[in-house]
């Protein structure tokens, strides 16, 4: 019989805003020294109670928490700490639910149980060259993966990102031409990039409607091997997680048809 997952709690040790959009904590435990190497980029999910509290009662079929999933932007297993990044621009659209009002009224010392961690696909590293693309709540997802990368790799990396002061530093290969997008649509700049000759690796993750697109150009259009594309949406607007879970699922059933 398969155990049930057991969290682990996280303190809150830091807490900035690196961007005006963008607030950053880093997270303390000692089950963070368990985690698997390479495991930047992969995700979490951050433990809520009904009524958007993070005291919780472990998981049963009677009390089960309330999960927001979140990418691991850095981590160190010497410290046993985590970075996570949360878009700060609350709206209707966009991460207005528990964890992003938790996050931004995070203090020092204040506690929160995690699950996971889980992994995303990687990119081929031996593609010719990569295309890269994300809007800001995958941006700690891209900007771990990117960091990975080839010394000599070569491509694009586009970010949509709500305004120019949210723009900031990437690790990232010499190679990898990085466009962000404010005014373009993250989808219209992607197609006006020259295509570039041989195999390509192909990373996206973004709002639900944008992948659709996206994933329509790269596989439809320019006719990318599934194998070399990794395409996920992050979120739906106007939906909320567990809305978005549901129609994500379905629309992979469809897609693979």
């Amino acid at each position: 019989m398969k155990k049930k997952p057991q969290p682990k709690a996280l303190t809150v040790i830091r807490t900035e805003a690196i961007t005006p959009n963008m607030q950053r904590l880093t997270l303390q435990g000692e089950a963070l020294g368990q985690f698997p190497l390479g495991c930047e980029g992969s995700y979490i999910k951050l433990l809520f109670n009904e009524k958007g509290g993070t005291e919780i009662q472990g998981f049963s079929e009677d009390n089960r928490p309330v999960m927001r999933t979140y990418t691991i932007r850095r981590i160190d297993l010497q410290a046993c700490t985590i970075e996570v990044d949360f878009v700060r621009h609350i709206t209707e659209d966009l991460q207005c639910g528990f964890a992003a009002r938790w996050a931004m009224s995070a203090k020092e010392g204040d506690t929160i149980n995690i699950a996971g961690p889980g992994s995303i696909s990687n990119l081929n590293h031996e593609a010719d060259w990569f295309f890269m693309a994300a809007d800001m709540t995958a941006l700690p997802a891209l900007s771990a993966k990117i960091r990975n990368l080839p010394e000599d790799a070569k491509g694009y990396a586009v970010i949509s990102v709500i305004t120019e002061a949210d723009i900031q530093p990437l690790d990232a290969p010499a190679g990898m031409e990085i466009h962000w997008v404010t005014e373009l649509s993250l989808v219209d700049k992607v197609r006006e990039l020259e295509w570039q000759e041989g195999e390509v690796g192909v990373w996206c993750a973004c709002e639900f409607d944008s992948m659709r697109a996206l994933r329509q150009y790269f596989r439809n259009e320019k006719e990318v091997n599934r194998e070399n594309i990794y395409i996920s949406s992050y979120w739906k607007q106007g939906v909320a997680e567990d809305g978005h879970k549901a129609i994500k699922q379905k629309d992979a059933e469809l897609n693979e048809q």
